[in-house]
Parts: C-alpha cells; structure tokens; sequence
C-alpha cells in the first residue's frame, strides 16, 4: 500500500503538468505520451552511463521542456492543429527515445528497456537508510511532491502566470493587451512537458527500469488525475485545484492497486481508467456529487445564493409609478 501512495505522490506531478495544458491553457495536448518516455530514457541513460541521478533527473525534465516547446512551436508557428501537433511530437519522440536509450549501448541503434535495479538513483538514499517503502519515505516524497506544487502556484500567481490563465480563458482578449499569446502557449507547453518528463524520470528510478512502452496511454491517467481530483475538492482556487490533481493521482493508484488486489487482470486496468475517467465527468452532471457539500465548500465553491423575496404588492405599485403611495 505505501508503494502505491508513493508513486501516485510521484504520478503527481505529471498530473500538475497535465492540469497546466488541459485546465489553465485549455489545450489537448497529447505529447505527454511522448515526453513522459522520453525523460525516463534520458535519466536511465545517464545514470547508465555513470552520471549523478540528480543531473539526470533534470537532463530529462529538460529534455521535456523541448520536446513542449516543439509541440507549441508546430502548433503557433506552423498553424497546425493543436491535437496534431501534440501527435506529430509523440510519434517522433518513439524513435528519439530509442536513440536515447541506445546509447548506452554503442553496437546498436537503438534498445527498448534500460534497467536500473544495479544503479545508483535519487531513491538510493532512502533504501541505504532502510527508510525504503516506509511512513518515513512516504512523507519526504510527500514534501518534494509538495514543494513542487508551491512553485507552480507561485509560477501562476505572477503576471506570466496569469497572462497564462487569461490565454487559456479568453486569448484574442488577453492578445487585445500585447501579450504574446504564442509565446505563453509555447511557454506553458514546454513546462507541462518539463513537468512530464521530469516525472518519468523519477518514475523509471523508482521502478529500476526505463521502458519505451511506459508512456503508452499516460495522458489518459494525468486525465484521470486532474478529473477525479477537481470533481472532489474543487477548482476555484489554484492551491486547492493544484492539490486537487496532486490528490487525484494518488487516488487513481489506490483504485488501480485495490482493483489488482481483489483479482483483476492487470490488461484491464486502461480499461479501468477509461471508465473512471467516464464517471467523474459524468456523476457531478448527474448531481451526485452536490451530497458532499462539505468537500466541494472546502474546495473554494461559492454556495448558491438565496433568491431574494418578492415585493409587498404595495411597494411594487409605487415603484411603477415613482411613488411611494399614501
């Protein structure tokens, strides 16, 4: 159980990379499929190769941040099709990341699988200090987790970050003020993506592989996340929506992880997903979810007002004649 809290904690931040292209900027972007291999093959390739996993970790949260900003570059500059342009990206990023993982291994072009179970990964401290899968790991990724998330609030509390928001909200508006809304678009992209990568980076190290399947269908777990977290806590407010998503990605986990322990077979679990993510857009259509009135208040929800009473007949005369009557 600890191992599923841990890596939904770590699934969160590529939630807070979705939550930043399809909830600020309003933008379907599918090049996290992609990005999300494409750190993890970075960092597995460096770390391979003898680097510090630190440096790898980022090396692979930048290389994400290229792989977005291409994306907002196609889409902006290209005038392509934003969903096509986040395909295009994914679809090149399967031979880049081969490449990637391929050199470790100089006689060939490319490899599929890098492990990592021998090599020495952020997570090696915690293991070293027999902390590993323990409460004690579990609330230092919690932190790590969480100060990430302050530097996106803060990231969205100044004036790029609402610049952002308003490209997002309304873009020939927030274009009517000077604001270059292909630069914030290609801006927001390339941190989703940094966000992504940087994720799967740890993901690969906490897991002992890299894999150029792993990202397969990821952008329908990060969908899962922000969708099943903001249905329940809410979206008013950025800290609450960005905890919110935080929150989602580590239910999702403890869904998957309850689904296998009751029996299911693990081929189902996209499955699984597609249905989660059918009934958190569907249940608060249906109002199932106005019965929790104490977590959507938390949430920063503003209750519905009272309808004002209606007029004494008396009054409602005098003030369609201007008077006030005798």
């Amino acid at each position: 159980m600890i191992g599923a809290l841990e890596l939904g904690l770590i699934y969160g931040v590529m939630a807070l990379g979705v939550y930043l292209t399809f909830r600020v900027l309003n933008f379907p972007d599918l090049t996290v499929d992609g990005s999300f291999t494409t750190g993890a093959a970075t960092a597995g390739a460096l770390i391979t190769l003898g680097h510090s996993p630190v440096l790898a970790t980022l090396a692979g949260a930048g290389a994400g941040l290229v792989a977005g900003a291409v994306t907002g570059v196609l889409h902006t500059k290209g005038r392509i099709d934003g969903l096509l342009a986040g395909i295009l990206t994914m679809i090149a990023l399967w031979s880049i990341n081969l490449r990637i993982m391929g050199t470790t291994k100089p006689d060939a072009t490319g490899t599929s699988n890098l492990p990592l179970l021998r090599a020495d990964t952020v997570f090696t401290p915690l293991r070293d200090a027999d902390i590993d899968k323990t409460w004690m790991s579990l609330a230092i990724i919690f932190v790590g987790v969480m100060l990430v998330k302050l530097v996106v609030d803060w990231f969205l509390s100044t004036n790029l970050g609402l610049a952002i928001q308003a490209t997002g909200d309304n873009g020939p508006m927030i274009a009517s003020f000077g604001v270059s809304t292909d630069g914030t678009k290609i801006l927001t992209l390339a941190l989703s993506n940094g966000l992504v990568a940087g994720c799967g980076a740890l993901v690969a190290q906490y897991q002992g592989f890299a894999d150029i399947s792993m990202g397969i269908g990821l952008i329908l777990v990060g969908l899962a996340s922000v969708i099943l977290g903001q249905a329940i806590l809410g979206q008013r407010f950025i800290w609450i929506a960005s905890f919110a998503v935080v929150f989602g990605a580590v239910l999702y986990r403890m869904i998957i992880f309850g689904a296998l322990k009751v029996g299911l077979d693990p081929n189902d679990m996209k499955l699984i997903t597609a249905l989660l993510v059918i009934a958190a857009l569907l249940l608060p259509r249906w109002g199932f979810l106005k019965k929790l009135p104490s977590l959507r208040d938390r949430g920063g929800r503003v209750a519905p007002r009272e309808p004002a009473p209606e007029p004494a007949p008396a009054l409602a005369a005098a003030a369609s004649t201007g008077t006030e009557g005798k």
